[in-house]
């Protein structure tokens, strides 16, 4: 089947614990983006129970590309192409999505494209790539455009993943830019997404943890509490594994530390009763959010979190614009959950501005989990005609490029 230059793609993305569909035009143009978050199920938990994920998955997988297709005024007969995540993600999840865009292809005949959840990510700063992405505080332009023309360095940062890619569009004979991606770091242990919500659980705060902890920051003192970070090199026993990072150039991140120097600081300064309160009280709350546990927060766990996030972010600052300066890199991309963080975007752009170095961002709503990424991620492979196998299965362990970890 010939690829339509006019193409809709309905994207599906399971990975995690967000059901998401979206209709999008050309790559670029987001006609619908329909999101189920099952954040209220894990909450409880302090984190996502795969088991619970996947069940959630099944029941609103169908409900929400109905509402995806509904909202973009089309239908099932109007889409040139399917396009699902599989990999990386829980496998249960993403057996989920995968069978349902199987099953849809297979009926409407139209081709299936797979893609990698990393790759979705950088290409929710791509969306729109001649337009100005959003900065900081209350997501304004930044001045700035993700031309797909030049090489980027992109910085992807969830609660699942810390990796760094550099990315480099190669022009296919339709024109359309075909991205191929080199990993030059990655997390050797929790990512920095993870950290915020081990932290933001540890000190009794909400789930998912980064936006409580974004939240309660600025009420702190980032200089209060001094975090260091220690030298990470790759081990030499896995230099020579297959898809293992040159050891001359990677950079390496690593947040189970500061994790750990957190839980620390807790039980040094006493500060386990304060934190049982303040959860016992969240819990009895309906909809509790970061406005009220401020006024259960005292001084020293307001410091705390916002030396916390000041020494992540500072760190995630570093390593990126180091290592865009050591690669040459003509822009910086950052993207995923932990990018929606209001010091981290504020922080990177001044950082690319001492610099005189153009860095974007995505909306705040394509920074986390979601199906327009995807359909703009499959665009390329669709012009491309690289269409996913019949056997295709979910790849909880998939690495961006192909190249396991």
């Amino acid at each position: 089947m010939a690829p339509v230059a006019d193409a809709l793609i309905l994207g599906v993305e399971t990975s995690c614990d967000e059901t998401a569909a979206a209709v999008v035009r050309q790559g670029r143009e987001i006609l619908s983006s329909v999101v189920a978050s099952q954040i209220p199920i894990h909450s409880p938990y302090g984190g996502v129970v795969p088991e619970l994920a996947s069940r959630e998955h099944l029941r609103n997988i169908l409900p929400v590309a109905r509402s995806a297709l509904e909202q973009a005024g089309v239908g099932y007969e109007d889409l040139a192409a399917i396009a699902v995540t599989e990999g990386p993600g829980l496998a249960g999840a993403l057996l989920v999505g995968i069978s349902f865009a199987k099953a849809l292809a297979f009926a409407l005949e139209k081709p299936l494209v797979a893609v990698n959840h990393l790759e979705g990510h950088i290409h929710a700063v791509l969306l729109r790539p001649r337009q100005a992405y959003a900065g900081p505080a209350g997501d304004p332009g930044n001045g700035t455009e993700s031309s797909p023309d030049r090489r980027v360095l992109a910085l992807v940062v969830s609660g699942g993943h810390t990796h760094l890619y550099l990315a480099e569009p190669r022009r296919a004979d339709g024109g359309e830019p075909v991205w191929s991606y080199g990993n030059v770091g990655r997390t050797v242990d929790d990512a920095a997404g993870e950290a915020f919500d081990k932290v933001a659980k540890l000190l009794g705060l909400g789930y998912p943890g980064g936006p409580w902890i974004d939240a309660l920051a600025p009420y702190g003192n980032p200089e209060a509490v001094p975090f260091t970070f220690a030298q990470i090199k790759a081990k030499a026993h896995r230099r020579g594994e297959p898809g293992a990072l040159d050891p001359a150039t990677a950079t390496y991140f690593s947040y189970s530390g500061i994790k750990t120097a957190v839980l620390r600081y807790t039980h040094v300064h006493e500060m386990e009763g304060s934190i049982e309160a303040r959860r016992a009280a969240l819990a009895v709350m309906p909809d509790a959010g970061p406005a009220d546990a401020l006024p259960l927060c005292d001084r020293r766990t307001l410091d705390l979190i916002a030396s916390f996030q000041r020494s992540v972010v500072d760190d995630l600052r570093r390593k990126t614009f180091r290592a865009a300066e050591q690669f040459g890199v003509d822009r910086v991309l950052a993207s995923g959950g932990v990018a929606a963080n209001r010091e981290l975007r504020v922080r990177f752009t001044a950082e690319a501005a001492e610099r005189n170095l153009p860095i974007a961002f995505p909306t705040l709503s394509l920074s986390t989990d979601n199906a327009a990424m995807i359909a703009a991620a499959a665009w390329p492979k669709y012009m491309a005609g690289e269409y996913a196998p019949e056997g295709l299965t979910a790849a909880p362990s998939l690495a961006l490029g192909g190249t396991p970890r």
